[in-house]
């Protein structure tokens, strides 16, 4: 068995973990149980992925967002690790290729949805194949006490009767004390080994600013800190306008949202990553599964619904630990908005039920039917046709997903695929008796290779149109009547949002919809609203302490580097420093001191005033760190 740091080195060119992450990889290759919790940026997937890749079988990676499992599968066929996916919108066929596959075919991952797993065909091919370990992203989804509950999620633990899975590790960036238990029970994980990093960023500076002008701020803090930045805005509309506005400004900056499509959508977010784009306004679609360490400063527009998504969002900055900035600009109105935002998301329940019928309608299903069947959804269309209000439709649809009804993702995007059907003599034979399609099957091999016998393989028709010489729509009736003569099966590209039914159609009067569940949730989202509403508003605490205290972690430190601890540096701090440093350097001439012990030695210095120069001499790079965490001076 190779080395977990061999394997790090191999697939991911590092010499050495994280803080925690070896830890955990050793206990997870140990057939120990694990809950790990790492802030976002964290590296979160290595502590599963390593392992994997040292176990003999395949892993079970339960993931909530398709988005986030296509990224991932992506990233690990970059490194040359076989993956695969399965999630709401692909065809039977090649689900049922894709787990043949994870049987005979030496996948090393296989990322699912929470609802996949109760599907009979994943239940009865999972049973054939040699079974690693079971991994839970987003593992906070389990609980009705986290910010984003998925009710499949809590039926996880089920699976693990049914099949041979000898440990589980659940891994999550944002878990309160009341969700970590809540992750245990219901995995049914008692004895896990609990690895906690701490929720503090040293090197990101947080500040809420409640401004009349919010744009002219938002200018003010781009044009202050130099680099790449996030800028977070609640509605499709406004991430536009914000755009133009920051152009027309003299700042590089596009849009980011939903509602794009997919070339669209790529071509964006390249450009912000390669940096020939140096500010992205987006909505909360974007940023998950990006990896991009450099960024400098992360600007919310409006107030997100739960702390846990702002320190999500706000964490996407300085994950290369350099110096950044996570800012919330905020105004009266926008705490009205978000408490009429958060109260009115809980529609009656004969609202939703008459919803669902619509739904049921606009599809033609038969009580019984449609398990999970995808569909092509356009919530403006479906309104329109049914005389409903679009928001009250969204917001049953929210209730629906929450109740496991039914699921909507509409960023949904799949390139088209091909399977070649026939065997290599067949498809021989074919070619040469219909010579027509002999050039494009020839072309497709040179592209795509073997693995289309084998696979459902992603393909471009402008690629194979240009080493054909024709147009695209000629190449798309090539490969149309290839599937029409069952030589292939071609799947054209999907770009629209899907709707995807996770139970057979019900009939309205018997929908299963718990009302006290649903009081129960509209309670909890409506504290982490007031949670959020606190720390926007909070101006006599340091925002770290106050982050750190929501996740249940206790940190008696200023963080030094937010709005509040800057403003009570400015009213604290003698404008004349030097002597302070002076003293500090002398007492770190005999030996490099931990922080407390370096407090000791200035017993005639305020405590306070000892902690915030030294944050400032960090900053300034006077002083720095060693590896023990005692502070010592930079020569």
């Amino acid at each position: 068995m190779e080395t977990p740091i061999g394997i790090l080195k191999k697939y991911w060119g590092y010499d050495k973990f994280r803080p925690l992450q070896e830890d955990i990889v050793k206990a997870v290759i140990a057939g120990k149980d694990v809950l790990a919790l790492l802030p976002t940026g964290g590296g979160k997937s290595v502590c599963f992925q390593v392992p994997a890749l040292a176990k003999e079988g395949i892993c079970i990676v339960i993931s909530p967002l398709i988005a986030l499992m296509k990224d991932q599968v992506e990233q690990l066929k970059r490194r040359g690790i076989s993956a695969a996916a399965i999630y709401s919108g692909m065809g039977k066929r090649e689900i049922d290729i894709t787990l043949d596959n994870c049987i005979y075919g030496g996948i090393k991952f296989l990322y699912v949805s929470p609802e996949r797993l109760k599907t009979e065909l994943f239940i009865e091919r999972a049973k054939q194949m040699n079974i690693s370990f079971l991994a839970v992203d987003e593992a906070h989804c389990i609980s009705q006490w986290g910010y984003d509950f998925r009710p499949a999620y809590v039926e996880i633990a089920a699976i693990k009767e049914i099949l041979p899975i000898k440990n589980v590790i659940a891994l999550t960036a944002t878990a309160t004390p009341p969700v970590r238990k809540d992750i245990l029970d219901k995995l049914q994980i008692p004895g896990a080994e609990l690895f906690v990093k701490s929720f503090a960023r040293d090197n990101l500076s947080y500040s809420v600013f409640e401004e009349e002008d919010k744009d002219k701020k938002l200018l003010e803090v781009l044009r202050s800190v130099k680099g790449s930045a996030v800028v977070y805005s609640g509605t499709r509309k406004k991430t536009k306008e914000l755009a133009i506005f920051l152009y027309k400004s003299g700042i590089s900056a596009d849009f980011y949202h939903g509602g794009l499509n997919n070339e669209e959508r790529a071509a964006k977010q390249d450009a912000w990553i390669q940096n020939q784009t140096r500010v992205m306004v987006a909505t909360n679609a974007f940023g998950m599964g990006i990896d991009k360490p450099d960024v400098r400063v992360v600007v919310h527009m409006d107030l997100p619904q739960s702390l846990e998504a702002y320190y999500q969002e706000a964490g996407r900055g300085g994950r290369d630990e350099r110096k950044a900035y996570a800012v919330l600009l905020w105004q009266e109105a926008d705490i009205e908005l978000l408490q009429k935002r958060i109260y009115g998301a809980y529609p009656p329940v004969e609202t939703i039920r008459k919803v669902y019928q619509a739904l049921a309608n606009y599809y033609k299903l038969a009580v019984g039917s449609g398990y999970m069947e995808s569909y092509d959804f356009e919530l403006t269309t479906f309104a329109h046709q049914y005389d409903l209000n679009p928001l009250t439709v969204f917001q049953s649809l929210s209730q629906l997903e929450e109740e496991g009804v039914l699921q909507l993702n509409e960023g949904f995007h799949a390139p088209s695929q091909v399977y070649i059907k026939l065997s290599h003599q067949e498809l021989y034979k074919f070619q040469i008796a219909q010579a027509n399609y002999d050039p494009i099957i020839k072309v497709m091999l040179r592209i795509y290779g073997g693995e289309l016998f084998s696979s459902f393989m992603a393909v471009a028709e402008s690629k194979i149109a240009a080493l054909l010489q024709k147009s695209v729509n000629d190449t798309t009736r090539l490969l149309q009547g290839l599937h029409d003569r069952e030589v292939i099966i071609y799947q054209p590209r999907k770009d629209k949002p899907q709707l995807t039914f996770l139970q057979p159609r019900h009939d309205q009067r018997t929908l299963p919809i718990d009302q006290k569940r649903i009081e129960a949730r509209k309670a909890v989202a409506v504290e982490k609203m007031k949670a959020m509403i606190d720390y926007t508003r909070h101006e006599h605490r340091c925002r770290t302490q106050l982050l750190l205290e929501y996740f249940g972690e206790v940190n008696y430190n200023l963080c030094g580097v937010c709005d509040y601890c800057v403003k009570r540096r400015k009213e604290v701090m003698p404008e004349d420093t030097q002597p302070l440093r002076a003293a500090i350097l002398r007492a770190l001439d005999a030996a490099p001191l931990l922080p407390p012990d370096l407090v000791d030695k200035l017993p005639d210095h305020d405590r306070d005033e000892v902690l915030l120069t030294l944050r400032q001499m960090l900053d300034s790079d006077e002083v720095k760190y060693n590896a023990a965490g005692e502070v010592l001076v930079t020569l």
